[in-house]
């Protein structure tokens, strides 16, 4: 399965390209623009997992700083701190990566 099979290939163009320019990604604004907010809980738990390239069943920190690209390929990468910022916003638990049910939080606060 892949992104677009869930969400809107013009959506994440227009999101991806809405944060082109390093330290302006705002998460709750990106997953509104996908249009990841409007989906069922059973569908965001399907781009978590397409997400978590290593099937780690987490998104880690170096995974979250390619979240971008696993929207889109010739998306850029996340800065340092735009990383920090989407782990402390996901990392409910403290455990230094988001889980599945952590990442439904994060998008349904968005």
């Amino acid at each position: 399965m892949s992104i677009t099979d869930l969400l809107n290939s013009e959506d994440i163009r227009k999101a991806v390209g809405a944060f082109a320019a390093a330290d302006t990604f705002d998460y709750k604004k990106f997953f509104q623009m996908v249009g990841l907010k409007k989906k069922s809980p059973d569908d965001v738990k399907k781009v978590f997992h397409i997400l978590d390239k290593d099937k780690s069943g987490f998104i880690e920190e170096d995974e979250l700083g390619s979240i971008l690209k696993g929207f889109a390929a010739d998306a850029r990468e996340l800065t340092a701190k735009e990383t920090k910022t989407l782990l402390a916003a996901g990392d409910k638990d403290g455990d230094g990566k988001i889980g599945a049910e952590e990442f439904s939080t994060l998008v349904a606060e968005s």
